[in-house]
């Protein structure tokens, strides 16, 4: 009833502004009803159909070059973000400052119905272009923005549901927006929630290279939280204050404006020798704080970033690292010995069970530990740029090639390993030349230029059957035997022997400090967790952000799909999943019980039986039209 007076009270409010002239205040937010304001006082017309072109792969490839560092620090909350909209049937995105979509994930069947109003990479989400969005209006209030429904300007974006905030760098300026979409007939109750935490994160790693010649202090009135993302941090250089993430201006009382103004000594009532020597002190206003102080000179000396890519598993090792059990270990130590008698290794597992942690691992022990990882996301790559990012070019090699050309990926990984993740999405036109690479160890860039020997050592990993991939056509024969010398096969999380064990491992590094209450334990450890231990590691994160310190999470505190959804017992009869592409194993029966044992979600059923989400509908027929 409460949704439906709500419609009701927005469409009065549409009649209002749109066909009368008026303003209706009180029925929209005063955010949407300015943004309403200035999109009519632009001349941009509601009636009209919206006006989106995504851009061509050359020009997001561009996009995303210009803006490395954010799509960079951006990756792993996208990621850990994108599990949890899968779940949840909603996307994740990620623009720059200018509403230019970087990139997208989340719901397959949410992506698709987004691709329809353009909601997609390569498209324009400012309000100037599209009218009122949660994106573009967060660019223009510089401030987290919620637009539900029918609050968006052009009517069909009012199937749209979405929350957004900017992200700033560590100068104040604003470089981009995070956003969860989803349908607007769902409610998305901790969308902005889940933003501002992942937010947060990327802010913090701005500083994670240090600010040159800056008295840089990390401060919290919490100690427990120096350290964390969720301390503040505030940089002085002679005194004045220069760099500050959200979380250090906000326990202060201070805005991005004041950089520059601000002065230390209007702020604490102690030198920072006191500091550094104490740990703990006093703001103007009388009230405690804690932490400390990285020099100038330590600034100074912070080491600078090297060009090889950096995936989430590298800064997120400590809290989604898999626990690895005597027969992971084992699997460990056999890979070592084949990748350094100098033979690949194929890492085949679902999505989210930690294939490139694995592959990070194997990194460490083999004796190529001291040299670079370069880990390469096949299936991230724009289709028209993954071949001059693995391969490199000469100056002028292409329209917008960079003057002084790009070494490529493969020579990055000189001397180390390169793990090419999604190897099963790699076009099928470019697996040739790879092919040639492997057999004879020597690059010849585009453009021309002299051929260059190379040294590495190669791990690759997918979630596709490659053999299936063979048959349909998709992947070559002759690179699938190069590669597959010795192959790893992770097993889901839903077939972990002690998942209530991971569950406190994970809890114990990511809690805090707070507890599990027995229920919120038992549904954790009992749930079938289709996105693996990356679902389950944005979960527990999410869980920790949105309870209080040194409280007990009951089952109340867990995300809605695990209370609404009774967990999956391990002791009930569970569909096993046949080889994957092996449809003749799989009959209508078998596929009915898999579709009931997940309580009615085709995802986590096609997901089980090892087949794709289409194939099931097709298989099964109308009766599946109403599943999740």
């Amino acid at each position: 009833m409460r949704h439906t007076t709500r419609t009701d009270q927005l469409a009065q409010a549409r009649r209002t502004f749109f066909e009368w002239g008026g303003a209706p205040v009180g029925q929209v937010p005063a955010t949407i009803l300015q943004s309403w304001s200035r999109c009519r006082n632009a001349g941009l017309e509601a009636a009209r159909a919206p006006g989106i072109e995504p851009v061509d792969a050359r020009r997001l490839g561009e996009m995303r070059e210009r803006h490395e560092t954010l799509w960079r620090l951006a990756r792993a909350e996208i990621d850990l973000l994108s599990s949890d909209a899968d779940a949840t049937g909603s996307m994740v995105i990620l623009t720059d400052a200018d509403g230019w979509i970087l990139d997208a994930g989340g719901d397959l069947g949410f992506l698709d119905r987004a691709g329809r109003v353009a909601l997609m990479p390569g498209a324009c989400w400012h309000e100037s272009r599209v009218g009122t969005n949660a994106i573009g209006t967060a660019i223009h209030e510089r401030r987290h923005v919620e637009v539900q429904g029918g609050e968006h300007y052009l009517p069909p974006h009012r199937i749209l549901s979405c929350s957004a905030a900017p992200i700033f760098d560590p100068h104040g300026q604003l470089v981009g927006v995070l956003d969860i979409s989803g349908d607007s007939s769902v409610p998305q109750r901790h969308a902005l929630g889940l933003v501002r935490l992942a937010i947060a994160n990327i802010e913090h790693r701005y500083f994670d290279d240090g600010i040159a010649d800056c008295d840089l202090i990390r401060v919290h009135r919490d100690p427990a939280l120096l350290g964390s993302s969720r301390e503040g941090l505030l940089g002085f250089r002679n005194g004045k204050l220069v760099v500050a993430n959200r979380i250090g201006l906000d326990l202060f009382g201070l805005d991005h404006d004041e950089l520059g103004r601000a002065s230390y000594d209007a702020l604490f009532d102690a030198p920072l020798s006191r500091l550094r020597s104490d740990g703990a002190f006093h703001d103007r206003h009388g009230r405690a704080f804690y932490g400390r102080v990285d020099s100038a000179e330590r600034q100074r000396r912070a080491p600078t970033r090297t060009p090889i890519t950096v995936s989430p598993a590298t800064r997120h090792a400590r809290d989604d690292a898999p626990i690895f059990d005597a027969a992971c270990d084992a699997e460990l130590q056999r890979a070592v010995r084949v990748l350094d008698a100098g033979i690949p290794v194929l890492v085949q597992g679902e999505t989210g069970c930690g294939k490139e942690v694995f592959a990070r691992e194997l990194h460490r022990r083999c004796t190529r530990a001291g040299k670079p990882f370069v880990a390469v996301n096949c299936a991230a790559l724009p289709e028209g740029l993954i071949e001059a990012e693995l391969f490199g070019y000469e100056a002028g090699a292409f329209t917008g090639a960079r003057k002084a050309g790009n070494p490529g990926l493969l020579r990055q990984a000189d001397g180390g390993v390169l793990f090419l993740d999604e190897i099963g999405d790699m076009p099928l036109a470019l697996q040739p030349r790879l092919l040639r690479v492997l057999q004879d160890r020597e690059l010849s860039p585009l453009g021309g230029g002299k051929p260059v020997k190379l040294d590495f050592a190669l791990v690759c990993a997918t979630h596709r059957a490659l053999d299936v991939a063979i048959d349909d056509g998709r992947f070559r024969s002759d690179l699938y035997y190069r590669l597959a010398h010795h192959v790893v096969h992770l097993p889901p999380l839903r077939a972990h022997e002690d998942r209530a064990g991971l569950v406190d491992a994970l809890w114990l590094r990511l809690g805090d400090g707070r507890r599990l209450g027995d229920d919120a334990r038992a549904a954790l450890a009992d749930y079938d967790w289709p996105g693996n231990l990356r679902q389950l590691v944005a979960c527990l994160r999410t869980v920790a952000a949105l309870s209080e310190a040194d409280a007990t999470v009951g089952i109340d505190g867990l995300p809605a799909y695990l209370r609404r959804v009774p967990a999956l017992s391990p002791a009930a009869p569970v569909t096993p999943a046949a080889p994957p592409g092996d449809l003749q194993a799989l009959n209508r029966q078998a596929m009915l019980a898999a579709v009931e044992a997940c309580h009615g979600n085709v995802v986590q059923a096609a997901r089980r039986l090892g087949i794709s989400r289409s194939t099931l509908y097709r298989k099964l027929g109308r009766g599946l039209r109403g599943g999740r």
